[in-house]
C-alpha cells in the first residue's frame, strides 16, 4: 500500500472511528417518553450553566404560541399572549459536604413559613412513578398536623396546600428530584395538573 493510499484509509479509519462516538452519545441521549400532542413538537434544550436538559414542546396553536426557554436557574414556559416566562423545573445546588435530603430540608426551611415548616415533614414521593436512578421527595404534614387538616376538610372545596408553596399540592403534581447517588443539584418540578409540556421523565442534570 502507498503512502497516498495509507493516509486515505487512515482518514477513513478515523472518520469512522468518530462517527460511532458520535452515533453513541446520541444513542445514549433519551429520548421524549411519550408523543407530543396535537399541534406541538419535541425540541431538546440544554444550558450547561443551569446544568440542564430537557425535552420540552414547542407548540403553535393559531391563537397561542408556547414554548420553553431556560430563565435565571430554571426551565420556564412561555406563553405567546402571556407575561414573562413561568418557571416549571428549578435547580439549587447542594451544599459541600451536604446530603441531598439535608439540601431539601434547608431549602424547604428556607421557602416556607416557620410556623408550617415545623408541622411538615420530608416524605418519599409516590404518587406517580419514578425513573430508575432518582429519588422524588415532598414535604407532608406531620401526623398531628394531617389529623388537623382532616377535620377541617370541606369535599366540596379544594383545600390550599397544607405545607406551603413547596410542598405537596392537593389539585396537582410537584415534587424536588435528586439523582439515587452523589449528585450537585436538586429539581424542583412543577408537573402541574394534566400531563406537561416538558418531559418529566427524562430530565437530565448533573452528577457529582
Amino acid at each position: 500500500m502507498n503512502s497516498a493510499v495509507r493516509s486515505i484509509a487512515c482518514a477513513l479509519s478515523a472518520s469512522a472511528t468518530l462517527s460511532a462516538v458520535t452515533l453513541a452519545a446520541v444513542a445514549d441521549e433519551p429520548a421524549p417518553s411519550r408523543p407530543p400532542i396535537e399541534k406541538c413538537v419535541w425540541e431538546r434544550l440544554a444550558d450547561k450553566t443551569i446544568g440542564l436538559a430537557a425535552w420540552a414542546q414547542r407548540c403553535d396553536f393559531g391563537f397561542r404560541q408556547i414554548h420553553f426557554e431556560f430563565a435565571g436557574n430554571a426551565l420556564a414556559i412561555k406563553y405567546s399572549d402571556g407575561g414573562a416566562a413561568d418557571p416549571l423545573v428549578e435547580l439549587f445546588d447542594i451544599k459541600p459536604g451536604e446530603t441531598a435530603e439535608a439540601a431539601l430540608q434547608r431549602l424547604f426551611l428556607e421557602k416556607t413559613d416557620k410556623a408550617v415548616s415545623d408541622r411538615c415533614v420530608l416524605m418519599p414521593y409516590t404518587e406517580v412513578a419514578v425513573p430508575a436512578g432518582l429519588k422524588r421527595y415532598t414535604f407532608s404534614p406531620n401526623a398531628a398536623y394531617a389529623k388537623e387538616l382532616e377535620a377541617l376538610t370541606n369535599p366540596d372545596e379544594v383545600p390550599e396546600p397544607p405545607c406551603g408553596d413547596w410542598g405537596e399540592m392537593p389539585d396537582g403534581i410537584q415534587y424536588f428530584e435528586v439523582p439515587a447517588g452523589e449528585g450537585m443539584k436538586v429539581l424542583f418540578v412543577r408537573a402541574g395538573q394534566d400531563e406537561p409540556l416538558f418531559d418529566e421523565q427524562t430530565l437530565r442534570m448533573p452528577a457529582g
